[in-house]
């Protein structure tokens, strides 16, 4: 049981243990999904709800059905599914008939209530900035081939592109880490016809940086980078990184309110519900060299 606790005044309000929420993750590693699962912590603490956390490793539909199962044991009032790959398809998957769940991805899914930030938007958004700049396109640092969130970027980009008429580089993968985006970015660095790069988030961003750094490409004058997720460091890395905000906070909320009506109300309202991103200019972006 993770042990959030709310600040009432001067006392503090520990959630009541007969009331938890249950949540199922892959892996809490990455900025998404350890920010996601702190905002819902957060909210349910502010409705007295304790969380209990299954972390799965490598998710399978296996996997999934025996953490809800774990889970029932302790009599949780409502599940949260945090798995993000695309490995973990639905079908196969045996949900809990009597609690409510509600899936944190961008797809409805199995029938069930589904919250997420808006990923496309913020592809869309990240993209548009850099190609109204005036870069004639715009490459890309995608994240991993079987995450749900980075398919969906990865898409918003290509449209984008396409909408504006604009070739489409081939784009690169990563793994969310710093260490990707450097790796990748070393081979970026050196086509001087890159000269704006949308990482699909800011640890990627990251490495890409200190790779155009290293090459002696200046950031903005030769090459833009844009990132995804505004990172608590993000406005220290140099120059500080334009990037897409996640309202991980008003995520969270969305999340555990969901859970509650539904358990409140027993109805259950299968639609997808999109929190809307923003993008924030900082001074890792300018016009084009030329």
């Amino acid at each position: 049981m993770l042990p959030s606790r709310q600040a009432t005044g001067s006392a503090v309000v520990l959630p009541d243990p007969g009331r938890s929420i249950g949540v199922v993750t892959s892996t809490l590693a990455t900025l998404g999904n350890s920010r996601t699962f702190d905002a819902i912590a957060q909210a349910a603490a502010a409705e007295e709800y304790a969380v209990k956390l299954i972390s799965l490793g490598r998710p399978s539909r296996p996997a999934v059905t025996d953490a809800f199962r774990e889970l029932a044991k302790h009599d949780v009032d409502g599940l949260v599914v945090l798995v993000e790959e695309y490995a973990l398809d639905w079908p196969g998957i045996v949900f809990p008939e009597d609690v409510p769940v509600v899936v944190v991805d961008s797809n409805a899914r199995a029938g069930y209530p589904t919250v997420d930030t808006d990923q496309a938007q913020g592809a869309v958004l990240a993209t548009e900035h850099l190609l109204k700049l005036g870069h004639e396109t715009v490459w890309h640092i995608a994240g991993p081939s079987d995450s749900c969130a980075a398919d969906h970027r990865e898409r918003a980009w290509r449209r984008t592109l396409t909408r504006f008429d604009r070739r489409v580089p081939l784009p690169v993968v990563g793994d969310w880490t710093a260490e990707s985006g450097y790796t990748l970015g070393r081979v970026l660095a050196h086509d001087p016809a890159v000269t704006a790069v949308f990482a699909a988030n800011d640890q990627m961003a990251l490495g890409l940086l200190r790779a155009l750094h290293e090459a002696g490409r200046s950031v903005p004058g030769e090459v833009s980078v844009v990132g995804f997720d505004d990172m608590a460091e993000a406005a220290s890395f140099w120059p500080p990184l334009t990037t897409i905000r996640q309202p991980f906070a008003e995520l969270g909320a969305r999340v555990v309110q969901t859970v509650l009506g539904e358990l409140r109300s027993g109805v259950r309202i299968a639609t997808p519900e999109s929190v809307p991103v923003t993008l924030v200019v900082r001074a890792s972006t300018g016009p084009p060299p030329w």
